[in-house]
């Protein structure tokens, strides 16, 4: 499982960094972070998540690949008390821009050390197009085998995202998702956030944000059916290299 972060932050880099790469060399990306919550697709799994990552993008024959690994660490959401669970997951895409639009498809694999106990496969397609005002994006996820931690067949996110030059140095970023689960015909969870790029160094930046999820549905037999609205914040810092 990925936070919202994550999700939205460290593959999204890897795949700006594949964008703007014009030799054909691998660029690597080192990041770690903290989040007040662990909260994946609107849902909260724990609190403290401690995360660090690697990321690497690719350019070839007009194609952009990037991948990764991700590990974490977090006091799981229990009615027990605090128990710390860890989590390593894998991941990689492959893109094309096709001029209108840009589509990719990808695979993650999740690895839970922990509590939760059970390892998962997906495999996602996403389309996404700069408008100008805005960059819009649909993804869309399935589940690859028959753990189904989370209910995550047929998950979809409809998002927007937008990024605005302050200086030099700062960058803001903004962006919005809703999410829909396919079979169960609802909408789960609305998922926005806000985060600020300090570029305090050639290759490196802290960026720290917020992020809030609102709860749509309450969609019976899934991990949805009683979602409520969470508040996050924390700090990511990455290294390029």
């Amino acid at each position: 499982m990925q936070n919202y972060c994550k999700t939205i932050g460290a593959l999204a880099a890897a795949s700006a960094l594949v964008a703007g790469n014009a030799k054909a060399e691998v660029e690597y990306e080192l990041h770690t972070g903290y989040s007040s919550e662990y909260v994946f697709r609107g849902l909260d799994l724990g609190d403290d998540l401690v995360e660090v990552g690697l990321d690497a993008a690719y350019e070839w024959n007009g194609l952009s690949l990037s991948g990764g690994v991700w590990a974490a660490a977090f006091d799981s959401s229990s009615n027990t008390g605090n128990e710390i669970d860890s989590e390593i997951d894998i991941y990689a895409e492959v893109s094309k821009d096709l001029g209108f639009m840009t589509a990719s498809a990808g695979y993650i694999y999740y690895y839970n050390l922990g509590r939760l106990g059970a390892d998962n496969q997906e495999v996602y397609a996403k389309f996404s197009r700069d408008l100008g005002f805005a960059t819009i994006s649909l993804t869309s996820y399935w589940d690859v085998d028959d753990t189904q931690k989370g209910d995550t067949d047929g998950y979809t996110e409809l998002g927007f995202s937008k990024s605005f030059e302050l200086n030099q140095c700062l960058t803001l970023n903004v962006g919005t998702n809703v999410s829909y689960l396919i079979e169960d015909h609802e909408f789960v969870a609305w998922t926005s956030k806000v985060s600020l790029d300090w570029g305090f160094a050639e290759h490196a930046k802290l960026s720290p944000f917020v992020a809030v999820s609102i709860g749509l549905g309450d969609a019976q037999h899934t991990a949805w059916s009683s979602t409520e609205n969470e508040l996050t914040g924390g700090s990511m810092l990455s290294v390029s290299f």
